[in-house]
């Protein structure tokens, strides 16, 4: 049986001690650092949330900015040509007006220097056809 005499509440009193020994030397400082340590990896965590919903806002930022520019170009690439087909077609059409032009003069050139032509074979005629008239007949006409 047990002995219930002094020195169980000595005992008693020693134990308690010891907690309170050791909760200030051991427990208190492990739980602090537990507790700094539990704090580290929080605000860490929240550093990685930060980061990457920033990284996700930066990408959507970039990712629009790229979209932008591409829309950009193609509607300055679309002008461009389109100015371009208008230039294509004024210089088409002044070569045509040109060409026009320029045939429309050759033609009067032939047309006067085909009236000039004939002028002089009308004056011609008349020989060329006793020539001709003596070749076929054999003599002279």
């Amino acid at each position: 049986m047990i002995n219930v005499n002094g020195s169980l509440f000595i005992q008693i009193i020693n134990f308690l001690f010891l907690i309170w020994i050791l909760n200030i030397v051991l427990y208190r400082p492990i739980r602090n650092i537990l507790r700094q340590r539990r704090e580290k990896f929080q605000s860490l965590e929240q550093n990685i949330e930060t980061s990457t919903s920033d990284v996700a806002e930066k990408q959507n930022t970039y990712a629009a900015g790229i979209k932008e520019a591409r829309a950009k170009g193609l509607s300055e690439k679309e002008a461009l040509v389109q100015a371009a087909e208008e230039e294509e077609k004024k210089l088409i059409d002044t070569i045509n007006r040109n060409a026009q032009a320029e045939l429309a003069a050759v033609r009067g050139r032939l047309a006067q220097e085909e009236a000039e032509v004939r002028e002089a074979l009308m004056k011609d005629v008349d020989v060329f056809a006793s020539q001709i008239g003596a070749k076929i007949l054999g003599r002279a006409v």
